[in-house]
């Protein structure tokens, strides 16, 4: 282990930077060393191989943009939260280090579905999806799962879109969608929770 934290967080900060941006194959660890300042004796170390260090920073930035999306959709009525999700991600489209989701980038350049690079962007999914869950079935849908999953979709179909077009207003398509959804099948529009 490190004796300086912060020298750690340094790494993961500049791996996960370099492997959004560029992808996991096209970075290099003289790129990881000469960014982060932390000699690659040091690194190996702590993480003996570039997939182990992939995975933790991976894992670090599941735990920030999750705490980021569920801070950004904390207010208000289920319902309510579920549509905020979509100006969020608008700000988040607009921002000039946006390169799409780093969860299925990973995924995508991994061959082997038991890496454990393919597991981390699979648990982001399942976290993402189980928080949705709440809101679903908080709005009180039939089937909360399956409407999550929906939504699920609508998040990543924008980000996608977003990437490939540059064009932020993915999510402005995406949320229109999304209060139709909300509008069908839910008697009071999905806004407001379940009566007690």
């Amino acid at each position: 282990m490190f004796d300086d934290q912060s020298t750690e967080l340094r790494l993961l900060q500049a791996t996960e930077g370099l492997v959004y941006a560029g992808g996991i194959n096209a970075t290099g660890m003289d790129a990881i060393v000469k960014a982060s300042g932390v000699a690659r004796k040091s690194i190996y170390r702590l993480y003996p191989t570039k997939e182990a260090l992939v995975v933790a920073a991976l894992r670090a930035r599941d735990e920030r943009w999750m705490n980021w999306f569920i801070d950004g959709t904390g207010e208000g009525t289920p319902g309510e939260r579920l549509l905020a999700v979509f100006p969020l991600l608008r700000s988040w489209f607009a921002s000039p280090d946006f390169h799409g989701c780093a969860f299925i980038n990973a995924a995508g350049e991994i061959g082997d579905p038991n890496s454990e690079i393919r597991a981390v962007s699979l648990l982001h999914k399942q976290r993402l999806l189980a928080y949705l869950q709440e809101l679903t079935a908080a709005c009180g849908f039939a089937e909360p799962e399956e409407m999550a999953t929906q939504f699920l979709l609508l998040i990543d179909g924008a980000t996608a879109v977003a990437m490939v077009t540059g064009q932020a207003e993915a999510a402005d398509s995406a949320a229109r969608t999304a209060q139709l959804l909300l509008q069908t099948l839910s008697p009071n529009d999905g806004l407001n929770p379940p009566q007690a």
